[in-house]
């Protein structure tokens, strides 16, 4: 049996994930709209043997708070992410390309054809991370009225996984004949409508592109609240989340883990893939100095913009900075769970506000964790072995300076150790990650006449009109 490794994801943020990272020397300023720069960082993470790099994004500006932190944020300006890794993947032959895309704000088929386009362009590369959307202010774009509460965003999203999903298998993997002497391109037999009529959606299909190379792009899920847990366990094939000590991560993992049981899914199906953020010096002093550099960059208009979305309401400028926050709220509605691990690691740690806003500004409530590369390898040996973690989301505080630390330094301890790959075992991001080719729900289907796919009748393409086929 091979020994199980390391996965390693890269998670892009700009100019890294240190609030004031766009001010260090070491960052790419213009990298929000600079494609050269995001070149080199896929590059780096594949001369690293990472499996995926990841952007997160939304439908809209994110920010709370008053305008003079607003005028200090280096995050208003970047890509949208599947237009981004398309161009990505037409430089890079291994690394996966992670997209995130809104199953409250878009649309299944429009969001399958774009994913599946993805797939084929990067050879079997693509994966779509799930998420329903937390941010409030991204509904006036969208034409409605109010943000979706929660649990409606997560019942829609559900629905929405399987539409996209059967709208992936519009074609069986053998449809495409292309035989020039026949003069047949495809058999029409092996191309399905879904047909789907359910509480959100109503979508006949089919797809109109071939079934993409990896059956389905990966599906990845980004959450921790209850119901983030429950989709990830119906649906995800890698879950990102955020802990800050062993402890939490383990309880997190063996709880995702257990819901896998009643959908019918083995443990190793699910990825667990907690965020850590790494400043990497050569020395500790040197880890802790370059530390401390980031941290003085942050304006502290800037850092009480990162308390806001956890105290909702509140006039933060008032607050007394090296004193302990005035209250602890109640976790607010559609954020639980980055909620939950931001108050209490606050009420654990005993932080005062300052101490509390420079914490978060390194990885918005992610693990940071300061270090030689051998105590950086140290902590993640810890956790990978102890059922706290498959592996990680690395989140460069700086970039690209702090990737390439990484690969350079930290890499190349894991390996001696014998947790991470020295080359890659395949070409697609499936098979890199270790995970199985979903087979095609009509693979082994009755004839079109009497066979009923699981969100709809099946119907064959002779019955389809020419506007959907063509």
């Amino acid at each position: 049996m091979a020994q199980r490794k390391l996965r390693l994801g890269a998670f892009i943020m700009a100019t890294g994930h240190h609030i004031a990272a766009w001010r260090h020397p070491g960052s790419q300023i213009d990298s929000g709209v600079n494609i050269d720069h995001y070149i080199e960082v896929a590059r780096t993470a594949e001369r690293g043997l990472f499996d995926q790099v990841f952007v997160a994004d939304s439908p809209g500006i994110r920010f709370a708070g008053e305008d003079d932190s607003f005028s200090r944020q280096g995050r208003v300006s970047h890509f949208e992410p599947v237009t981004l890794w398309a161009a990505l993947s037409a430089v890079t032959q291994h690394i996966g390309f992670v997209a995130t895309a809104s199953t409250t704000y878009e649309d299944p088929y429009l969001l399958a054809r774009k994913f599946a386009s993805l797939d084929h362009i990067s050879k079997g590369r693509a994966a779509w991370n799930v998420v329903t959307t937390s941010a409030e202010n991204v509904y006036g774009n969208f034409g409605l009225d109010a943000h979706p509460e929660p649990a409606l965003r997560y019942e829609r999203a559900h629905e929405f996984v399987d539409v996209v999903k059967g709208l992936w298998d519009s074609f069986e993997d053998d449809a495409f004949i292309r035989d020039p002497v026949s003069g047949i391109y495809f058999d029409p037999d092996k191309l399905h409508t879904l047909n789907h009529v359910g509480k959100f959606f109503k979508v006949k299909g089919p797809l109109n592109i071939e079934r993409p190379p990896q059956g389905h792009p990966v599906i990845v899920q980004a959450g921790s609240s209850e119901a983030g847990k429950e989709l990830a366990a119906a649906t995800a094939e890698a879950i990102f989340t955020a802990w800050t000590s062993l402890a939490e991560a383990q309880a997190f993992y063996s709880d995702v883990k257990a819901r896998l049981a009643k959908y019918g899914r083995r443990p190793e199906e699910l990825l667990v893939l907690p965020g850590i953020s790494p400043v990497i010096g050569r020395t500790e002093e040197e880890a802790q100095a370059k530390w401390a550099e980031l941290q003085r960059l942050i304006h502290p208009s800037v850092g009480l913009s990162t308390l806001a979305p956890f105290w909702p309401g509140e006039n933060l400028q008032t607050w007394k900075l090296d004193a302990p926050p005035p209250y602890y709220p109640k976790p607010p509605k559609g954020i639980n769970s980055r909620a939950h691990v931001v108050i209490e690691l606050a009420r654990r740690e005993k932080f005062t506000v300052r101490q509390l806003y420079e914490y978060l500004a390194g990885a918005r409530g992610h693990w940071v964790v300061v270090g030689t590369p051998q105590t950086i390898a140290d902590q993640m040996q810890e956790w990978f072995e102890n059922g706290a973690a498959d592996g990680f989301n690395i989140m460069p505080p700086v970039l690209p300076e702090s990737l390439n630390e990484f690969v350079d330094l930290v890499v190349p301890e894991l390996q001696r150790r014998g947790l991470f790959r020295t080359a890659y075992e395949g070409r697609t991001l499936r098979e890199n990650l270790g995970l199985d080719r979903p087979p095609s729900r009509y693979a082994k289907a009755a004839p079109a006449s009497v066979q009923e796919a699981p969100s709809g009748p099946v119907q064959s393409a002779r019955n389809l009109t020419s506007e959907v086929v063509l």
